[in-house]
């Protein structure tokens, strides 16, 4: 058994016993009274790595804080970890494989070892399998049964083979190419295929169909519906391969289907499916944006993969968010944290998240089956910004739980419309300024009377302007 499948208790290290005597101490904290004696508190919580800027510091933290939590993943040997994720080593230990989609964003020079062999020229070979089909169905190359061109692209898959391609094609829009557009087909739901359909015509729609077994009950059933529609439209058996192409390990299953051994695309065991939109399963969102812009998209990927790997940990965007989670998790007893995209292409991140983190944290037993003592991992929720704040916010402002947000914003909008951009901006930074801030019994006084209320009515109204503040955010600009 690899050492790093040995069942650590994180909760019996010192560094958590030091950690739980911490949080005792940072219950009077409050981050009013940081900002207001630390000019710069600011400076010393941001992050700058890979075009982004992480704000951290509207968290309930000091540099102490931050020191115990360090030492915390030091102590429970994130680095080695991370190197036997990288490296290739079998750290699924239920399903025995090693988890390599790092590798499908890594330079064609690299090498990679899964059982002996170098895994980096087969990623490369599917890589460059993508970039014919992709360049074909933008030259106009590639048409439908009756020679006309491809206009619409229907991935069907359901879990890790729809969400990540979703959410990518939607955020990369703006990059979408040659008018070729991107839509999904996941639930069994027969009124989803339905709507879909209505809005496609067959002689120019390509369907992906996504599935490592090609036996997912979901995603056969819609292929096979897709397909009785194609047959029902006017399409043939005959020009059925020019329709359909397939994401798959069971060629033989692709193949009886009516599609041409050429136009399936391998998945591997050692890409897991929630990790997948990086391989052949973003088939689709390069179809839409281009494949130059679908390997820019690698390229940036590969370079928080370096960050990830070098940064210490107290300078390491991606550790960071995950120490803070622990700390929130296991030592303030929130149960649910919330992604708030104040970004309408991001309006699905939230969706994406959840699986990659309520599925990967979901168990409540270790790596080698014995239970687990810590937290398993928060209730992911949330949606688009400004949205939210005419309804949950409320609870996030004035509730009685303790939920961290993640607010999530872009400097600059795609689709610049008069000024909304600056005020969708500034409302973004004043929800989680409010958040920290709160607002004083005093203050809620104060600016009812400002408004000439008689003072029955001041005292009247004040409870219920009151904000407790001190409730933690991260800033996530893009």
């Amino acid at each position: 058994m690899d050492h790093h499948l040995t069942p650590l208790d994180v909760t019996q290290l010192a560094n958590w016993k030091a950690l739980t005597e911490h949080r005792e101490a940072m219950s009077t904290f409050s981050m009013r009274a940081a900002f207001a004696s630390d000019s710069q508190r600011f400076q010393r919580f941001s992050l700058y790595a890979c075009g982004l800027m992480l704000d951290f510091s509207k968290n309930l933290i000091t540099e102490q804080t931050l020191e115990l939590l360090v030492k915390l993943a030091e102590e429970a040997q994130l680095g080695d970890a991370i190197s036997a994720m990288f490296n290739g080593q079998v750290i699924n230990a239920s399903e025995q494989r090693p988890v390599l989609h790092t590798a499908l964003r890594r330079p064609v020079g690299d090498k990679v070892f899964v059982a002996g062999k170098n895994i980096m020229p087969d990623v490369h070979q599917v890589l460059q399998q993508m970039t014919d089909l992709v360049t074909r169905l933008h030259n106009g190359l590639w048409r439908g049964y009756s020679e006309k061109v491809i206009t619409d692209v229907v991935n069907i898959g359901i879990g890790g083979s729809f969400l990540g391609p979703q959410l990518v094609s939607e955020a990369l829009l703006p990059f979408a190419q040659k008018g070729v557009r991107c839509h999904y087909l996941a639930n069994v739901d027969g009124s989803e295929f339905r709507e879909l359909v209505s809005k496609l015509s067959a002689e120019t729609t390509l369907f992906i169909v996504s599935s490592k077994s090609f036996s997912t009950l979901e995603t056969l059933k819609n292929a096979q519906a897709a397909r009785a529609w194609y047959l029902a439209q006017g399409g043939s058996e005959a020009e059925l391969h020019r329709h359909f192409i397939a994401v798959s390990s069971n060629v033989a299953a692709a193949k009886a289907f009516g599609i041409r051994e050429e136009n399936v695309l391998p998945m591997w065991d050692w890409v897991g499916g929630r990790y997948s939109l990086w391989s052949a399963i973003g088939l689709p969102i390069a179809m839409s944006i281009g494949i130059s812009n679908f390997k820019e998209m690698l390229s940036g990927a590969y370079a928080m993969d370096q960050h990830f790997q070098s940064a210490p940990f107290a300078r390491n965007i991606p550790v960071l968010l995950a120490l803070l989670g622990v700390w929130y998790g296991d030592f303030w007893g929130a149960r649910s944290q919330a992604i708030l995209p104040y970004d309408y292409y991001l309006r699905n991140i939230t969706d994406h998240l959840q699986q990659l983190d309520m599925e990967s944290n979901g168990k409540s037993v270790r790596q080698d089956g014995s239970p687990i003592t810590a937290g398993t991992g928060p209730v992911i929720w949330g949606g688009v910004g400004c949205n939210g704040q005419h309804a949950y916010h409320q609870l996030l402002h004035q509730g009685s739980q303790l939920i961290p947000a993640d607010f999530i914003v872009p400097v600059s909008s795609y689709n610049p419309v008069a000024d909304h951009h600056q005020w969708l901006y500034a409302n973004c930074l004043s929800q989680s300024q409010a958040l920290m801030l709160g607002k004083t019994r005093d203050e809620a006084e104060a600016e009812l009377r400002g408004k000439g209320l008689p003072e029955s009515e001041v005292q009247r109204l004040a409870p219920h302007k009151v904000v407790p503040g001190n409730r933690p955010s991260n800033t996530l600009v893009l």
